[in-house]
C-alpha cells in the first residue's frame, strides 16, 4: 500500500491512544466530556488516517504501533485526576466515573441511594485496591475492565453481593490491578460487572461482535 495512512489499525493501536487520552485528561488538557468523546472516536477509527485529528492538538508521546502491554499503573504524582477515598448516597445518587484517582482503599455507602464506582478509567496508586461497600435498601454498582483481577468476598442480608456475568471476556495477567470488594448489602444489592472500555461496545457492536 503506498499511503500508509490508510493501512488497517489493530486494537492494540486503539488501546494505546487511548492510554495517550486518559493520560491528557489527567494533565488537564481535556475535559472529562472530551475524553469520552475522542475515546468513542478512537475505538470507532480504522485506519491510521482516523487517529490523527483525534490527537493532533495533543503532545507527541512517541506511540509505537506494537503489541500491548497490561494498562500501566500511574503513581499520583504524575496524575491530576480528583482522588476520590469514599462515596455516600443518602436517598440520591453519586458516580464516580471517567479518570479519577484510587487510592488503597475506597469505603462507599449507600442508604435507600445508589453509587456507581466505574473503575475502568481509573488511576490505580497500589497494586491491590480494597473497595469497602455497604448498602442499606440502595445500591452500589461497581464496573472493572478487562484487564482488572477483581475479589468479591461480601454478603447479602436479604439482597445481593455478587459479581455479574462478565460483559466482555476477563484478560488478567500477573501485573493485573487488583481490585477486591467487601462488605454487605442489606436489603439491597452490591453488583460487580465487567465491562469494555467506554467506547468500545459500540466499535464491537458496529462489527458485530455484540449480540
Amino acid at each position: 500500500m503506498d499511503d500508509p495512512s490508510r493501512m488497517r489499525i489493530s486494537d492494540s493501536d486503539r488501546h494505546k491512544v487511548a492510554d495517550l487520552l486518559r493520560d491528557a485528561a489527567g494533565e488537564g488538557r481535556l475535559e472529562f466530556d472530551e475524553l469520552d468523546e475522542r475515546l468513542e472516536a478512537t475505538y470507532a477509527a480504522k485506519v491510521y488516517a482516523d487517529l490523527v485529528p483525534i490527537t493532533a492538538d495533543l503532545p507527541a508521546r512517541g506511540i509505537e504501533l506494537a503489541p500491548p502491554a497490561t494498562p500501566a499503573r500511574r503513581a499520583a504524582a504524575n496524575v491530576t485526576a480528583p482522588r476520590h477515598n469514599a462515596s455516600f448516597a443518602l436517598m440520591g445518587g453519586q458516580d464516580r466515573r471517567g479518570v479519577w484517582e484510587m487510592g488503597e482503599t475506597h469505603t462507599a455507602f449507600a442508604l435507600m441511594g445508589g453509587i456507581d464506582l466505574d473503575l475502568r478509567q481509573a488511576v490505580f496508586t497500589s497494586p491491590e485496591t480494597t473497595i469497602i461497600a455497604n448498602t442499606v435498601m440502595g445500591g452500589i454498582d461497581v464496573i472493572v475492565n478487562a484487564h482488572t483481577h477483581v475479589i468479591v468476598s461480601g454478603i447479602g442480608i436479604m439482597g445481593d453481593f455478587s459479581q455479574a456475568r462478565d460483559r466482555v471476556p476477563a484478560e488478567v495477567g500477573p501485573d493485573s490491578q487488583v481490585v477486591r470488594v467487601k462488605g454487605f448489602a442489606l436489603m439491597g444489592g452490591v453488583t460487580v460487572v465487567r465491562k469494555a472500555m467506554p467506547g468500545e461496545s459500540r466499535r464491537r457492536r458496529n462489527r458485530g461482535e455484540l449480540r
